[in-house]
């Protein structure tokens, strides 16, 4: 099995910057990371990913250029910076991890898809008011 437990959010108000932290085990430590959102009535969207393999990231168009994901050293934590944030970024926040290691050709498409994750944080709220 595996988990996933993330902090950092909080209210901020619009231009702040805040950075979550999403604390991995046990078989969540395998693949690669990424962190969606879902506000409040609106669909889980994806924001950002990093895949194990390389490091490459991902990132949501909403998103590119203010936020940035990042990891520790051993996959145990997945970090996300966010900067500018905007009222539209109100969320809670989820920490997902796919419990594989996967070729590198699987990219953009697959892991901006929520279906492809293993396991799930229990996700922490960000507020940004105006």
């Amino acid at each position: 099995q595996g988990q996933l437990v993330e902090s950092g959010g909080r209210l901020v108000q619009a231009g702040a910057s805040l950075r979550l932290s999403c604390a991995a085990s046990g078989r969540a430590t395998r693949g690669s990371l990424g962190w969606f959102r879902q506000a409040l009535g609106e669909e889980r969207e994806f924001v950002a990913a990093i895949r194990r393999n390389d490091d490459a990231t991902y990132y949501s168009a909403s998103v590119r250029g203010r936020f940035a994901i990042s990891r520790d050293d051993a996959w145990n934590s997945v970090f996300l910076q966010m900067n500018d944030l905007k009222p539209e970024d109100t969320a809670v926040y989820y920490c997902a991890a796919d419990a594989a290691v996967r070729p590198t050709y699987y990219g953009a498409d697959f892991y901006g898809d929520s279906r492809r994750y293993d396991y799930w944080g229990q996700g922490t709220q960000v507020t940004v008011s105006s």
